[in-house]
Order: C-alpha cells, then structure tokens, then sequence
C-alpha cells in the first residue's frame, strides 16, 4: 500500500544537488525542444538531448530503466507517455511530449513539455495550455497544501473550470515523489478522489506530471510494451516539473 511505502525527506545538500541535475535537465530538454521541426525523426531529438547529459557530466534516469532503449520518450499526437524516439519523421501541425531526467551525483530530476512542430492547431493549442496551466495549480496547491491529495483536488477543479470543451484527465499516469530515486513515494494523483494522501512537509520532493486528452481518458499499450496511446486517437498533453516543498512554500528545482 502507499501508506507503507516510506517517504524521504531531503536535506539542504541534497536539495542542492537536485537543484543541479534539474539545471542540466532543463538545459537538455531546451536543446531537444530546438531540434524539433518537420523532417527530424524523434531520434534526432533523444541525440540532442543525450548530448547536453554527457557535456554535463550527467546521467540519464531513463535510459536502462526497466531497460527502456533511450534518454528521453517523445510521445506524438494520441501517444500519451512513454513513446521511444526511433526512425518517427515529425511532420507540420505535430504535438509532441517530450519528457527526460537527470541524475547528478546519484540524485534525480524528472520534467515534461509539450511542444509543436510548426504551427499548432487551435484546439491542440488550448489543449497545452490548459495542461500547463493546470501543472502550475498542482504546483501553487503543493506549495500551500497540508497533504498531498490537495495537489489533485487543484488539478482537477482548474480543468473542470475550464470554458469550452471539456479535456479529459488520465488517471492511469501520475506524479510522484523523487530524490534518490527517479520514482518514490509518495502517489502525486491529477484528479479529486476525496482521499487526504501523505502529509507534506518541507523537504519533501514532488514531480507533478498532468496529462490531458481531448477525449475519452482510454489509453492501451503497444506492441512495444512501452508506448501509451489513447484508444480513441485523440491528441494529449503532458507538462511536469520537480519541485521541493520548502518552510515557506515551494521551489521549482526543473526551472532555471
């Protein structure tokens, strides 16, 4: 159960170091994010990425894990998470998450972006800037909050305040804790489920990852074992920064 799964707090040294390979991370995903246009295969972006890591010192938390083949996943269109960069050509009018971490010194960083290969459609557009949106009120509840189920009450209501069609929120995916280990407790849901979660305290390491679909919430694996996609192909988002919870509230360790 998560209850008995324990929580680390981080100490100043550690968060400083978090701080570090965050640094890195948001230096990588911003060279991955420059290589993305039409004509460019999701390769090419997890080279530009991989690069920026071995410049740095840094190692990826991705590559190997669960022997996952790359540094980062670039997941298109109605790909929710999880898709492995390959010989994918992007083409105009594409939507694309690009999502990486970072390991410095044995301590880890995790963080997403929604991009757009040229010109994006209107209806895609407002899709990521809902889902932005909708991080940052995680982010705001997070640095406020008494407990961690607040992170997905603020999630949720900001969505569903929303004008226009309604964007569905994935449940199967969600944030969660981080530091010496890229995946940790506790469970960071994006949605209201009436339940308090773990208590937040100051030192207290987060990755809030929403991801919104312009569908139904359905998602199925692929053949590859990795990759997620909606079942009704419509499109999705993902945004998602490290953050750590401090006395007075709460510091983005993702963001330079």
């Amino acid at each position: 159960m998560i209850g008995q799964r324990k929580i680390e707090l981080k100490t100043p040294a550690q968060i400083k170091t978090m701080r570090r390979a965050g640094l890195v991370l948001a230096k990588a995903l911003d060279a991955a994010q420059a290589a993305v246009k039409p004509g460019v295969t999701t390769a090419d972006l997890d080279k530009a990425f991989r690069a920026v890591l071995e410049a740095e010192g840094a190692k990826s938390n991705f590559l190997g894990y669960y022997d996952f083949p790359a540094t980062i996943c670039v997941s298109v269109n109605e790909e929710v998470v999880h898709g492995i960069p390959g010989s994918r050509v992007l083409e105009e009018g594409d939507i694309l998450s690009i999502d990486g971490g970072a390991i410095v010194d044995g301590w880890h960083s995790d963080s997403a972006r929604t991009v757009f290969v040229g010109q994006a459609d209107p209806e895609d557009q407002r899709l990521s800037d809902i889902t932005e949106e909708a991080m940052w009120a995680g982010i705001a509840a997070a640095a406020t909050a008494t407990h961690v189920g607040q992170i997905g009450d603020a999630i949720d209501d900001f969505v569903s305040e929303q004008p226009g069609a309604p964007l569905g929120i994935l449940e199967d995916y969600v944030g969660h804790g981080i530091g010496s280990a890229m995946h940790q407790a506790p469970d960071v849901l994006n949605y209201r489920t009436g339940h308090k979660g773990a208590k937040i305290k100051p030192g207290l390491c987060l990755a809030i990852e929403p991801m919104l679909v312009r569908g139904t919430i359905a998602t199925k694996t692929l053949a590859d074992d990795w990759t997620v996609v909606t079942r009704d192909r419509r499109r999705t988002a993902q945004f998602e920064h490290t953050l750590v919870v401090t006395e007075d509230g709460a510091e983005i360790l993702t963001l330079p």
